[in-house]
């Protein structure tokens, strides 16, 4: 008499033919992989503030640049206000709205500065300032811009 059909075994497969992978191997895989994220994330996150800060420092140049260029070219006085509380660069001439850059906005980055206007005259000279600081800030990562009395801005 042979045993119920519930009660029969299926014959194992042998162990090259078995697929997937056990709880502890995938438990093992998990664990190794969290371990390495864990080390690299504050390594992402530096770069990325590093990128931040590089990139408005770029822009923030360029619009000092944009500024004197713009003074020269129209022969007229030309002004860069930066609102530091709001993290915004605009450059004025003659009362009108030439450009405005939201570094806080694009970059999440904080501004500080010494003045909150620089002014070029129409020979591209500074006019009135005594040495302009504007810093750009995002984590633990700082960098200046200095614009000195003739206009020359370096970072």
């Amino acid at each position: 008499m042979s045993p119920p059909p519930f009660a029969r075994r299926s014959p194992r497969r042998p162990a090259h033919l078995r697929r997937g992978f056990s709880l502890l191997e995938a438990t093992v895989v998990l664990t190794v992989v969290a371990i390495l994220f864990a080390i690299a994330a504050p390594r992402f996150a530096a770069m990325r503030d590093a990128s931040a800060v590089r990139g408005a420092m770029a822009e923030l140049g360029g619009q000092f640049a944009l500024a004197r260029q713009t003074a020269i070219a129209r022969r007229v006085a030309s002004a860069v206000v930066i609102d530091a509380a709001a993290g915004v660069v605009e450059i004025r001439t003659g009362g009108a709205r030439v450009s405005r850059r939201e570094l806080r906005a694009v970059y999440g980055i904080v501004l500080a500065s010494n003045r909150d206007s620089a002014v070029y005259d129409a020979r591209g000279l500074g006019y009135g300032v005594t040495n302009l600081t504007v810093t750009v800030r995002r984590g633990t990562l700082i960098d200046t811009l200095t614009m000195s009395r003739l206009g020359r801005t370096k970072w």
